[in-house]
């Protein structure tokens, strides 16, 4: 039996169960398309005990990470949000030339280079050797490695510590979380400040967000989940604020239990919208299933009533999520004729499981497909602008979840 990975307590209770399926974001090279890929159970728990959500801890993050096809520079509305964040951390806690930020799962150094640019020193630090490479390439000292409290014990003895110590999107990706956060207060100066910024449950169960769900998010977060973590393990939350990033996230800061910084009234506020939604008890997280299968249901409905209409679908953003998207459904090429990406990371790849090929973005007004399948449903209106010319000849944009939307 599966135990979690927070308490150690066994799960019994399912919140969504999407069979087998590839890892998101293990792209195929075309020489490798009759090479059946490697199929893993994607099955999504909860713990009746502390409620942390968690898929069962089924691969190596090894197999995940070390050569890694995600390089988060290529969302224009992402860098702008790094962009943000930078300032606004740099004008609220003072940072300057004598601080230190270090960012954990710093990819190609997306965010770091802000800082960088400000005159303020930084440190990356990341398990996949590519987009390390990429980001010292932009003058971000990067660190190869997976982090946790052995990592942060051989930084902090050659005396790295940190001001500002930062995690978008990466405490989801921790198989080991309790070590994680072991780390992260070994890093964290007296009074240093930890960010760290996470797709909320809340947003995930109440907008059937089921395709942010894959093999590398070993767990799905919310504000009371996080908050049991980080207390056993010697960090207290004092300021959490919602984003529009990924459908809806968090960013919560956190310090030592002893640290200066005072609480304010957001964390309080977060708290009861997550009590009203039932997320401190097991019945919150029922009825998640069968939600699901209608989101499947309604696409592979809009598939078909196209191929019979002989309209031509062409998809946009070979994302992890539309990966998790088209395996669920068991959507393959006959079906959406190529999948188009900035990223030539994955230009001329096949996507995991459906083999359904990846194109530069010219592919689609070379080939004028009547809808265009928008992946990444939470870019929806970057891409929008991106491919406003499909209007020409009558193209539409769709997005599947949490529901068919077309226009």
């Amino acid at each position: 039996m599966p135990m979690c990975l927070s308490c150690g307590a066994p799960l019994t209770r399912t919140l969504v169960d999407l069979g087998l399926s590839p890892l998101a974001n293990s792209y195929v090279s075309p020489e490798r398309e009759s090479t059946p890929d490697a199929l893993y159970p994607l099955h999504a728990r909860v713990c009746d005990s502390c409620l942390l959500v968690q898929v069962d801890r089924v691969v190596p993050p090894e197999e995940i990470f070390s050569d890694y096809a995600y390089f988060s520079s290529y969302s224009e509305s992402w860098l702008e949000h790094c962009r943000n964040y930078a300032r606004q951390m740099t004008s609220r806690f003072a940072l300057g030339p004598n601080s230190k930020v270090i960012e954990v799962a710093s990819n190609d150094g997306y965010m770091l280079q802000y800082f960088v640019e400000a005159g303020i020193p930084v440190l990356g630090i990341d398990p996949a050797a590519n987009v390390a490479t990429a980001a010292q390439a932009r003058g971000v000292p990067t660190e190869v490695a997976f982090f946790g409290a052995k990592t942060a014990a051989r930084l902090r003895a050659r005396g790295e510590q940190a001001d500002l110590l930062a995690a978008k999107n990466v405490l989801a990706h921790v198989p080991d979380i309790n070590d994680f956060v072991k780390g992260v207060t070994a890093l964290l100066n007296p009074n240093g400040v930890f960010t760290v910024e996470f797709p909320h449950l809340l947003n995930l169960i109440k907008e059937v967000q089921f395709d942010t769900i894959y093999h590398e998010h070993f767990s799905y977060l919310s504000l009371l989940a996080v908050a049991r973590v980080f207390d056993c393990n010697g960090l207290r939350i004092f300021d959490v604020e919602e984003v529009p990033t990924h459908g809806g996230s968090l960013r919560v800061f956190a310090c030592h239990k002893a640290a200066v910084h005072r609480e304010t009234s957001n964390v309080a506020k977060m708290r009861d919208k997550e009590l009203a939604a039932r997320l401190d008890r097991p019945e919150g997280y029922e009825g998640f299933d069968a939600r699901v299968r209608k989101v499947r249901a309604d696409l592979l409905g809009f598939l078909r009533q196209a191929k019979a209409s002989g309209k031509t679908v062409a998809g946009f953003g070979a994302a992890a999520k539309g990966n998790t998207l088209l395996n669920y459904c068991g959507i393959r090429r006959d079906s959406i004729s190529f999948v188009a990406d900035r990223s030539l990371a994955k230009q001329g790849k096949l996507l995991p499981g459906s083999r359904i090929p990846v194109k530069a973005p010219e592919a689609v007004f070379a080939a004028r497909p009547h809808y265009v399948l928008i992946l990444p449903w939470n870019l929806r209106e970057e891409i929008a602008r991106q491919l406003a010319g499909i209007r020409d000849w009558g193209g539409r944009f769709v997005t599947a979840v949490p529901e068919i939307r077309v226009d």
